[in-house]
């Protein structure tokens, strides 16, 4: 998993008027759980765009006024109207306990129902998996050589390496669907 780098500082108050003063100074709220304690910290908006506005699973390495910490970004809260981002919430991973995340799904291959006229559809970009942070991958590569005309690849046949999938089992991740020209 790729690594990123980002400072923060202590906030003192919490709550709603609190938030409030530290959006209007354009910097965003956030909390690091799944440690000892819950440490509430800001950051500026410019810093966390590359890491919120991305398709891609970091870990993010938090410096909080002078403090290292590993953590994976949990929860974004975005404003109703305005789009503008209101919250990050971030959890304390360590390579002892396990974590659950959802990773980006990557198709290889050429399928034979598209060489046959078919069309593939990925109904999935991202599947939730569980397990021990130096294990997880930047992305699940699922190779779709062998998927035929009308056929399917479900979260139950697949399976990588020390990782529990959470995702539920009958859940479609890519099939090959008959165009017009197929069924003629």
């Amino acid at each position: 998993m790729k690594t990123f780098q980002l400072g923060g500082t202590l906030r003192e108050g919490v709550g709603k008027k609190a938030t409030n003063a530290v959006r209007n100074n354009g910097n965003i709220p956030c909390v690091l759980y799944g440690g000892s304690t819950n440490i509430t910290f800001q950051v500026t908006s410019g810093d966390v765009r590359k890491l919120v506005y991305t398709p891609e699973i970091f870990l993010v390495e938090l410096t909080i006024d002078g403090k290292q910490y590993s953590a994976i970004m949990k929860d974004l809260q975005f404003h109703p109207v305005s789009d503008k981002l209101l919250h990050i919430d971030f959890y304390e991973v360590s390579n002892e306990k396990p974590v659950e995340i959802a990773v980006p799904v990557r198709l290889e291959g050429l399928a034979e129902g598209v060489k046959a006229g078919g069309k593939l559809q990925q109904n999935l970009r991202l599947i939730k998996v569980k397990g021990l942070v130096n294990h997880i991958p930047e992305q699940l590569k699922i190779n779709v050589e062998d998927l035929g005309l009308g056929k399917t690849i479900q979260i139950i046949d697949l399976s990588f390496p020390n990782l529990i999938l959470t995702t539920p089992k009958t859940a479609i991740v890519a099939t090959v669907n008959a165009t017009r020209a197929t069924k003629k």
